[in-house]
């Protein structure tokens, strides 16, 4: 289902099905509560069951990878080479201690590149396991990667905030837009749809539609 058959569906629930042209409901503040909603039921099933389910899930494509200096500070260069991704990665789902990225890895999509946290970078030049292994971690929005070992792409799933955000990135029929599935398990649709139909919407709903065809909401 995409997010305009929802947005749509509640639309009608919220005018008992009645439509027209007057419709002073606007579908786009029906969208940001979706998507709210959206991120919220996510983090709490999360939090409850430790699941994520592949429908939840959205593939960048390949990301192309660009040789940095290591210093925040562009006129004081430190002369250690890393590399990052030319473009940020959209916002995650916020879950408990970790980022909602579910894969990071070579283009293959099944190379997986360890994701950790960015102070452990200065510990592995002394791990004599997997030193020379790459590694991945964020800073800010862009994702980077230790010893990329001649790897100048990369690929990065997640379970980002705005699904619409995706639509932006190069990567075929994986990326989202608007004729795409919203990526959401059908429970909660129906989660969100109440949620909204008894909370943020229920101002609306007693609100009355332009009969008159005036282009302003009607008296009680």
């Amino acid at each position: 289902m995409t997010l305009d058959q929802i947005s749509y569906n509640i639309l009608n629930l919220l005018r008992g099905g009645r439509s027209n042209i007057d419709e002073h409901i606007s579908l786009d503040q029906i969208k940001f509560n979706i998507k709210h909603y959206r991120a919220m039921f996510i983090r709490r099933d999360f939090a409850r069951n430790g699941l994520v389910t592949r429908h939840l899930e959205q593939d960048l494509g390949c990301l192309a990878l660009i040789r940095v200096d290591a210093s925040k500070c562009c006129n004081l260069p430190v002369g250690c080479p890393i590399y990052r991704t030319v473009r940020k990665i959209p916002k995650t789902v916020r879950f408990n201690f970790k980022e909602a990225i579910t894969y990071t890895g070579d283009v293959t999509g099944t190379g997986r590149i360890q994701l950790i946290e960015p102070y452990e970078v200065t510990f592995l030049p002394y791990d004599k396991h997997t030193r020379n292994r790459p590694k991945a971690y964020m800073i800010e929005d862009y994702m980077y990667v230790y010893n990329p070992n001649a790897m100048e792409y990369i690929n990065v799933r997640g379970i980002f905030e705005d699904p619409e955000e995706v639509a932006s990135f190069d990567c075929g029929e994986a990326c989202y837009d608007d004729s795409s599935d919203f990526p959401l398990p059908a429970d909660m649709i129906g989660q969100i749809t109440q949620g909204l139909l008894s909370g943020e919407l229920q101002i609306l709903m007693g609100t009355f539609t332009d009969i008159e065809n005036d282009r302003q909401q009607d008296r009680q």
